[in-house]
């Protein structure tokens, strides 16, 4: 067995990305399996390594969304089999889990989204993303994820983050990725959240830390707290729903009045 290979008797067929393949097996390659498209299976040794060459590159620039995305791969295998059974374990969740939808401009209505009224999910989560000029679409695909639930799991994270700043009212601006990054922490406890929450204030300086320490930490705090799981919301069909009812419904406080 080479380094960095998942190898798999042939009586444990696998489906690659959720779907089974042609034949009912995962693809393989010299006995070896990629358990699902752009798999790269990893040793523990490897995972090492990509986490603190991440890490660090992370910390440099937060803004490196690749490194940000192979660091959350390869720290969060203790975590990430929680946060599956909590959507497991949740009627819509579990739909999330089964049907497995997509965040991708591919299919997103944009047009439909833009014409909901003011203060919806649909129309405030596209004015977040014309506003700040982020796109769905640059959300890395899991690689380095021993796991295909658990790789799904990730996905799903990552293409909720632009959603959890729309629900948070935070824009992209590093004290509102940190504010976020402090809710995601204590919500789903990923490794990669506590570092960005812990590290990310370094680059602030002495007005936006008064009020990150007094204001939006403590709120942030209270709300991962309270919130329900964050992954068990089918955001595709709460479009129409208002920002502020879903807030209530998942136990998100509303924002401090602050500017960030």
């Amino acid at each position: 067995l080479s380094a960095g290979r998942v190898c798999l008797s042939h009586a444990e067929p696998q489906v690659a990305a959720g779907r089974p393949a042609e034949d009912g097996r995962a693809e393989e390659q010299d006995g070896c399996y990629q358990l699902y498209p752009g798999h790269i299976p990893t040793s523990p040794l490897q995972k090492a390594l990509l986490a603190a060459g991440s890490a660090a590159m992370a910390l440099y620039d937060p803004y490196r969304h690749d490194m940000v995305a192979v660091l959350g791969e390869t720290t969060g295998c203790l975590v990430l089999p929680n946060l599956r059974d909590k959507m497991k374990h949740d009627p819509e969740g579990y739909r999330i889990l089964q049907e497995r939808p997509r965040i991708r401009l591919s299919t997103l209505d944009v047009n439909r989204l833009q014409g909901l009224p003011d203060g919806t999910l649909g129309r405030e989560y596209i004015r977040f993303l014309d506003d700040n000029k982020v796109s769905p679409d640059t959300r890395m695909p899991a690689k380095f994820v021993d796991d295909e639930e658990l790789a799904y799991v990730i996905q799903r994270y990552r293409e909720v983050h632009d959603l959890m700043h729309t629900l948070l009212g935070m824009p992209t601006n590093m004290l509102g990725e940190v504010v976020v990054k402090w809710f995601e922490a204590i919500q789903t406890g990923l490794p990669m959240c506590i570092l960005g929450a812990a590290f990310g204030p370094v680059r602030l300086n002495a007005r936006k830390l008064r009020v990150l320490a007094t204001e939006l930490i403590p709120w942030a705090i209270r709300s991962g707290r309270n919130a329900n799981c964050i992954l068990n919301i089918y955001y595709e069909r709460r479009w129409e729903q208002t920002v502020e009812s879903l807030r209530e419904e998942i136990g998100i406080f509303p924002p401090p009045a602050v500017r960030v």
